[in-house]
């Protein structure tokens, strides 16, 4: 004789660290690591790639202690985008979505990661004692810094967010205005390819790096972490 069980429903949580703390640490962290660099440091500030040789190269020779701190906290920050990136495409695969949009976000984040590390790595040995005093290769590792930390960030963090947006908004997992925003915001990265080509679109990376920071925090805020599965009753 065939028994039939009936269904019920279960709520189940997603196993993971809170995606709203790591966004958080990466926001804190990266802000944090600006701040020795910037108005709290004092003048002179970091300096752009506009600025003239002798102005970067004159920077990095004098002010190590503050570019270290920076390196430091903002490699913390990565390492956070890192995990974030992780947790946000198991988090989706963990809802149900199965598009390639979440293979797009993991590849975007991880690029992201991998040029953020490379380019705090190669900014730290511009203030190597070895280093530092050969102006013509510190200004070639400024440079090459400047490329993986530039749009070599936005363009893959643009890849991140239109990956996590597009998959989010057919399943309806986040706010319309959030999914809106990080389309904006992914658009920018992409087209801060063009940097290299014409310097006047170098505002393409801030604007995809800092209005991204409330996109990241936002969206481990809203992001589901819990779904509804049927399973078959325990039989009495």
């Amino acid at each position: 004789m065939t028994t039939f069980r009936p269904t019920v429903s279960v709520v189940q949580k997603h196993a993971g660290p809170p995606l709203w703390l790591l966004a958080s640490l990466y926001t804190v962290l990266f802000i944090a690591g600006l701040l020795p660099v910037t108005a709290v440091g004092g003048l002179p500030y970091w300096p752009g790639p506009w600025e003239a040789p002798g102005v970067i190269v004159s920077y990095f020779q004098s002010h190590a202690v503050k570019v270290l701190a920076c390196v430091f906290l903002q490699t913390g920050a990565t390492i956070c985008l890192g995990l974030f990136t992780a947790v946000i495409t198991s988090r989706l695969h963990f809802l149900g979505v199965r598009a390639v949009g979440v293979q797009i976000a993991l590849f975007g984040g991880f690029l992201t990661v991998f040029d953020g590390l490379a380019a705090g790595y190669a900014t730290w040995a511009t203030i190597h004692p070895a280093v530092a005093p050969n102006g013509p290769v510190l200004l070639g590792l400024y440079y090459l810094s400047f490329a993986l930390g530039g749009p070599g960030f936005s363009v893959p963090m643009g890849l991140l967010m239109a990956g996590v947006s597009v998959t989010s908004a057919f399943r309806k997992l986040l706010p319309r205005w959030l999914i809106v925003l990080g389309l904006l915001l992914a658009a920018a990265g992409e087209l801060s390819v063009f940097y290299f080509l014409n310097p006047k679109l170098l505002f393409l990376i801030p604007l995809t790096r800092f209005p991204g920071f409330i996109w990241i925090v936002s969206v481990g805020l809203l992001m589901p972490g819990k779904r509804v599965a049927e399973q078959q009753a325990l039989a009495a």
